[in-house]
């Protein structure tokens, strides 16, 4: 591959290649947004290791960290952590479920992950708009202040990263073609799009 994203491939150093292998031997292959990050690497697992210690006090739950991320990714419109974090979801739960946090309406959630995937929209979609009432109903909802704080936090970050992998150009691996439900790859509309197919926009211009 010549290029990751719109930059150079960059070269391979020790902590890279171990997040490499620990790919394969997750997935089966190196994904595309940990070989952008083999430029710093040491970066890419501080910031995993900040969430982890976000989460050492509150403990959302794996399933929590499912919602969230599928509800910020897809309000924020990054298709590659959406794709990845709504087959998560659809592993715990079912892929019309996953299909439902990305594209909004939240059935197959219960009132409590109804409100946090809600306010990850929010956060994803305009922090500044925020309001006292929508914590509020994260209160409602038996979420602690210090939870709502982890909560928030966990969503800035995760949109962090997406923030650095969208504007660098990474597309979703090819693999996810094969791998995601049809319901999660239907409901996943935007961003850019899925290694080896072209672009909405690539396409209307032939």
């Amino acid at each position: 591959m010549s290029g990751i994203g719109f930059l150079s491939v960059p070269e391979t150093n020790a902590e890279a290649q171990e997040n490499f292998d620990e790919d394969v031997a997750e997935f089966g292959y190196v994904m595309n947004v940990t070989r952008l990050w083999a430029y710093q690497p040491a970066t890419m697992n501080g910031l995993f290791s900040l969430l982890r210690q976000v989460n050492s006090e509150d403990k959302l739950t794996l399933r929590q960290r499912y919602i969230l991320v599928t509800a910020c990714a897809s309000a924020f419109g990054d298709r590659y952590c959406s794709l990845v974090w709504a087959c998560k979801l659809a592993e715990d739960s079912d892929a019309d479920t996953a299909a439902a946090v990305l594209l909004g309406p939240d059935d197959g959630l219960d009132p409590s992950e109804r409100a946090i995937a809600s306010w990850a929209r929010k956060v994803a979609r305009g922090p500044n708009d925020t309001s006292a009432a929508d914590v509020q109903e994260l209160r409602d909802a038996g979420f602690s202040d210090s939870q709502i704080f982890t909560i928030t936090t966990f969503v800035a970050l995760r949109l962090a990263f997406s923030t650095i992998n969208d504007a660098l150009g990474v597309l979703p691996d090819a693999a996810i073609r094969t791998t995601a439900p049809s319901a999660v790859l239907d409901a996943v509309t935007f961003g850019r799009p899925i290694e080896g197919q072209r672009s909405s926009i690539e396409h209307s211009s032939l």
